[in-house]
């Protein structure tokens, strides 16, 4: 077991941890910190706003009468358990890779608790300019952002998987 954890992605588990405590402490603090839908201008770019979001990315779904709380929350946990296992079955020496899966599944379980607790997810980044307001985020949304954009990178910059590419390439020209 040990050499499970060692050996694999399963090593990055701990900032899975660290993110999702961030996520889970921020999310509370602003909910217990200001009524909803308060804002707080940080910088003039920049606000915490605090929203409840039953929906998925840009409220999705939001609207729906209740039902996707429980959509949401089945596909957080079975993605969940995807990225778990996809970490157990990356070796050690894919460390971006690993640290990406490790990021996304922070987002994925922070968001899931919301849901399941609340029926819906705690939204509070605010980032708008010349009156244009993007949508609402939290630490769990950019750590799947974040870890999102790290597997594209990898897998444009991963030169083992590029040089297998070419080389079947290569034989299919022979051929």
């Amino acid at each position: 077991m040990k050499k499970l954890f060692s050996d694999t992605g399963l090593r990055w588990l701990w900032l899975t941890l660290l993110c999702l405590i961030i996520d889970q402490v921020s999310k509370h603090w602003v909910a217990g910190t200001f009524d909803y839908q308060e804002t707080f201008v940080v910088l003039p770019f920049f606000n915490l706003f605090y929203i409840h979001n039953e929906g998925a990315a840009f409220s999705f779904l939001a609207d729906e009468g209740g039902w996707q709380r429980w959509f949401f929350t089945a596909i957080a946990s079975i993605a969940s358990i995807v990225f778990l296992v996809w970490m157990a079955k990356t070796p050690k020496t894919q460390r971006l890779l690993s640290i990406a899966f490790a990021l996304i599944l922070s987002g994925a379980v922070g968001n899931l608790i919301d849901r399941a607790l609340f029926g819906y997810v705690i939204d509070f980044l605010d980032f708008h300019w010349a009156g244009f307001h993007f949508a609402a985020f939290n630490i769990a949304d950019s750590a799947i952002f974040i870890g999102a954009a790290l597997m594209i990178f990898e897998s444009l910059t991963n030169k083992e998987t590029n040089d297998e590419s070419s080389d079947d390439n290569k034989s299919d020209d022979i051929k």
